[in-house]
């Protein structure tokens, strides 16, 4: 098959989290092509290196330099009247799809971007929050009265996170020897063969919100199947991001209605959907999605095949892994370690992380902190510094200069994150938050979040028995390589992409033709090429190629064309025509022949 990868981001390298997954995907599914589209790349961004091993194709979303006039450009401003009502009229949330497709559907020709930024736009935003009815934020007073910058911020942001709708992967292939763009079905002759997202078997979505876009237009437009993948839920990350982000609430509601609406339209236009956790599954059901679609398969990391970390150091160390910010628990760790050391006075403490942009106010706080707990022993607790060349250092690399590690968040880390901890042999002690119980389960400690004491006395209790350490380690090593390995995830994969596409219909038969649309309807000639003399070529061969090569293989296009219509019946008893039938030869006449040789 072949199956377009659609992400948020720029291009991501094979080192790069997003990258990683899919560099892994691709890797164990050989059988198949991928393609990868990416929202935040353009044309002037260099290729990256390393790439994601076998991806044929990388498709920036640079759009088509254009301008909208007339009908096309009247039918985009009622599209997105509807669309920014259904943000702001507590009732019209049921219009958010129909208006999306109907906006995406005016600006497939070019030149949505710069009507989303007209003035035109700019007053239909106004307006709608004007408009008897509308909310602009929860609450009163003037800190939530929409005003003019309000209005320029929003219109700016929708404007960004409608990228997808202006990507120029939504055309057909151009016809030998014209020089204009055909479209399937609309002019007579022959139809140019699909491109870009027509052309895929299956779109897989990495990550929700504006990543899943692209796979909704291909199924709005061409019904081409979607599977979304979330290792960390698109809708909660861009909810607690918005908390402190530095707009007014108008716009922050605005925005986050945006976001709950597409999350809802795509869980529920989605095939299947694959996070990487039953806590984020269970946020996906609340969410909108149907929980017959929702299978969780977990991150395969490729720290599942690397051996365990060596001898524990000689000094009892913990090893504390998150962000530097309020939400990490770095206060909290650094507190329970005050505690820890009047059992263990030569207990020590590695921190682990970096402080995300804006956090460099509590990372001075952290670090005034130490100096208050510890102020005639410093060197208790070492801030790792990072490394020079900018590249991320090796988990286990990390986890191997400690005798447990400790995740204190109060928001829960990455379920990836501890699996990796725990495929170092060593103990973990988390908080119990998130998906921390579902990855650790019986081997390792879970602690209430922001409570020092409680961390303090799960550390002590494994810095005081080493036999206890070894076992949870080796036990945890044990749980996160059955669950977290490359390989069945891989496999899983491949097992959902065949039961999604064996759902996904042939298209509506020709005129007269039956109007059954059967499962698996495409047969496997309509996929590969039937002579070995035909040039080889990336992908599935289409019926369109077949129609404009030589006379042979036309013959041949137009007989798969009747195969692809034709009745059970007829495919078990008529032979291609592209080969002569050939005789039946009895059993016993082959052994008889042989016997005489």
């Amino acid at each position: 098959m072949r199956i377009a990868l659609l992400t948020e981001s720029g291009f991501p390298t094979a080192e790069s989290a997003e990258g990683g997954w899919c560099d892994r995907l691709t890797r164990g599914l050989p059988e198949h092509e991928f393609e990868m589209y990416a929202l935040g790349a353009s044309r002037r961004e260099a290729r990256p290196e390393p790439l994601p091993d076998r991806i044929s194709a990388l498709l920036p979303s640079t759009p088509v330099a254009a301008v909208l006039h007339g009908r096309a450009r009247r039918r985009a401003l009622r599209a997105y009247r509807a669309l920014v009502r259904s943000l702001v009229v507590p009732g019209a949330a049921t219009e958010f799809g129909p208006a999306l497709y109907a906006l995406a559907d005016a600006g497939r020709g070019g030149g949505l971007p710069a009507l989303l930024r007209s003035g035109a736009a700019l007053r239909i935003l106004e307006s709608s929050w004007q408009a008897p009815g509308a909310i602009g934020a929860a609450g009163s007073g003037a800190a939530v009265e929409p005003q003019v910058r309000d209005v320029l911020v929003a219109a700016d942001l929708l404007a960004r996170n409608l990228r997808a709708l202006s990507a120029p992967w939504y055309g057909t292939e151009q016809e030998p020897g014209r020089d204009h763009w055909w479209s399937p079905g609309r002019l007579p002759g022959r139809p140019a063969a699909p491109a870009g997202l027509a052309a895929v078997d299956l779109c897989h979505a990495v990550g929700g919100g504006p990543a899943a876009l692209p796979g909704l237009l291909a199924k709005h437009f061409y019904g081409i199947p979607l599977i979304i993948t979330e290792h960390s839920l698109h809708l909660r990350e861009r909810a607690r991001g918005y908390r402190d982000a530095p707009y007014r609430r108008p716009v922050r509601a605005l925005l986050l209605t945006f976001f709950r609406l597409l999350a809802r339209e795509a869980y529920q236009q989605a095939g299947l959907i694959t996070p990487g956790s039953s806590y984020d599954q269970r946020w996906q059901i609340h969410c909108g999605a149907d929980p017959a679609t929702v299978r969780v398969v977990y991150e395969g990391t490729a720290e599942a095949e690397r051996p365990a970390a060596g001898a524990e150091p000689e000094v009892p160390t913990l090893v504390w892994n998150g962000p530097i910010d309020p939400y990490g628990g770095l206060e909290t760790m650094l507190r329970a370690l005050a505690e820890l050391r009047e059992s263990h006075p030569a207990a020590l403490l590695r921190v682990h992380g970096s402080a995300p942009t804006g956090a460099e106010p509590y990372l001075r706080h952290c670090r005034e902190l130490v100096g208050k707990l510890f102020p005639e022993e410093p060197e208790a607790v070492v801030f790792e510094a990072a490394d020079p060349s900018g590249r991320a250092e090796r988990p286990g690399a990390v986890h191997e200069r400690g005798s447990v590690i400790v995740f204190s968040g109060t928001r829960g880390a990455a379920p990836r994150l501890i699996a990796e901890a725990m495929l170092s042999g060593r103990p973990v002690v988390a908080t119990d938050v998130g998906a921390a119980r579902e990855v650790v389960g019986p081997t390792g400690l879970l602690v209430p979040a922001s409570d020092p004491r409680a961390l303090a006395t799960a550390c002590a209790a494994l810095l005081g028995d080493e036999e206890r350490r070894a076992r949870l380690g080796n036990a945890g090593r044990l749980r996160a390589r059955e669950l977290y390995a490359v390989e069945p995830s891989a496999g899983a994969f491949r097992g959902l992409y065949l039961e999604l596409v064996s759902r996904w219909p042939q298209p509506e038969p020709a005129r007269g033709g039956s109007s059954a649309r059967r499962p698996f309807g495409r047969t496997a000639e309509a996929w590969v090429a039937a002579e070995a003399a035909v040039a080889p070529r990336r992908g599935p061969v289409r019926l369109a190629d077949l129609h404009r090569t030589s006379p042979q293989r036309g013959q041949l296009g137009a007989e798969l064309r009747r195969t692809d219509t034709a009745g059970p019946e007829q495919l078990r008893t008529e032979p291609l025509r592209a080969e002569p039938a050939r005789t039946a030869v009895p059993v016993g006449a082959v052994a008889e022949e042989a016997g005489a040789g």
